[in-house]
């Protein structure tokens, strides 16, 4: 059975009976597969003392069993309803009082476990129960840089292959077959694959009525999913010939996102890194385009902490890994981003990407 004692720890810290998960990053760290719930309630509670126990939906038992869960299973079907077996759960497992993921349980579970235990404390153990995932194992990093070097591969052939012309679309199409040829699992997440006008938006779509025009910024950002774990990569190229704006911008963002590097290290706070990158850009001509913080956490999740910005004052620790992505967007005009993934060390940093930043013009 998985080893649960981190979780029971967490329970003892948080001054609760047991912690709760639902499926999701954590569930799948817990129990070393992953699983679905949709509309179906699905999880699993770890006590700070004692057997866990799970609510199973009844299809899930056949996969639930490769788990080798060694505790109280209580399973229900569609045709009956759930509210049996969170009845069942609460009265076996007596407890008072329960720390869930709230940026993950939803508000149906947190009700069909307070209506079955009208007395039940629920808090919320979001940043406790992730934060078991912040520093990364040498597993977690081997997984991470898998999928970082299928995702670099993956835009490597695509950028070979970008001519004036193409839509949006038709690149992004290529890029998503790319990643999948060079060994990705699943995306990371659907892929950002902007020109023109649209690079200016941060979470642009990509266009199938625009084509790419000489000139154009033309931004990816993208990742495979490896072994459970999310690259998340943005490179910006122009496509035939590049502007003196252009260019000045990109060696702006490139400017601060090489800054990042140099600050990095065990001790310093997220906060002070933001503050960093993000000095750059205000110290250049275009820091009315200034729109997004310097960067996330990676790991299972494409989003997860540390966050890096201003006003977070977590300490950044060896192990952990970040995305350092500083940006500028001038909307109507054209957005320039340049993102790597870092892996703190004990006295700085490593990148875990190693695609080229030079400034690339591609489709000549």
């Amino acid at each position: 059975m998985s080893n649960l004692s981190e979780y029971r720890q967490v329970a003892r810290d948080l001054n609760v009976d047991a912690v709760a998960l639902v499926p999701g990053p954590n569930f799948t760290r817990a129990f070393g597969k992953p699983f679905m719930s949709h509309e179906r309630p699905f999880l699993a509670v770890i006590p700070a003392e004692g057997a866990p126990a799970a609510i199973v939906p009844n299809l899930e038992l056949g996969s639930w069993a490769l788990v080798d869960f060694e505790g109280a299973v209580f399973d229900w079907r569609d045709q009956d309803g759930y509210d049996a077996a969170f009845t069942a759960l609460t009265e076996h497992l007596k407890i008072g009082s329960l720390a869930v993921e709230g940026q993950v349980m939803r508000v149906f579970v947190q009700v069909a476990l307070t209506k079955a235990h009208p007395d039940l404390q629920i808090v919320d153990g979001e940043k406790a129960i992730s934060g078991l995932r912040v520093i990364k194992t040498e597993a977690d990093v081997a997984a991470l840089q898998a999928a970082i070097d299928v995702s670099e591969r993956a835009l490597t052939r695509v950028l070979d292959g970008v001519r004036i012309g193409q839509t949006e679309k038709q690149i992004e199409s290529a890029l998503i077959q790319a990643l999948f040829a060079e060994g990705a699992d699943d995306l990371a997440f659907s892929p950002i694959v902007v020109a023109g006008d649209n690079t200016a938006r941060p979470h642009g779509k990509a266009r199938a009525d625009y084509t790419v025009q000489e000139g154009d910024a033309l931004l990816f950002d993208f990742g495979a999913r490896k072994d459970g774990f999310a690259a998340d990569i943005t490179r910006t190229v122009f496509v035939g010939d590049v502007s003196e704006e252009g260019r000045a911008v990109y060696e702006t963002v490139l400017a601060a996102n090489l800054r990042g590097f140099e600050v990095t290290k065990p001790g310093v706070t997220a906060h002070q890194i933001d503050d960093e990158v993000t000095g750059v850009l205000e110290a250049s001509p275009f820091a009315d385009r200034i729109r997004t913080k310097t960067g996330h956490g990676l790991g299972r999740e494409v989003h997860e902490a540390p966050y890096i910005m201003r006003g977070n004052h977590e300490v950044i620790r060896e192990g952990m890994v970040w995305t350092n992505e500083p940006g500028l967007y001038d909307l109507g005009n054209f957005g320039v981003r340049i993102e790597d993934d870092m892996l703190v060390t004990a006295d700085g940093v490593r990148a875990l990407t190693s695609l080229p930043k030079e400034l690339l013009i591609v489709g000549r």
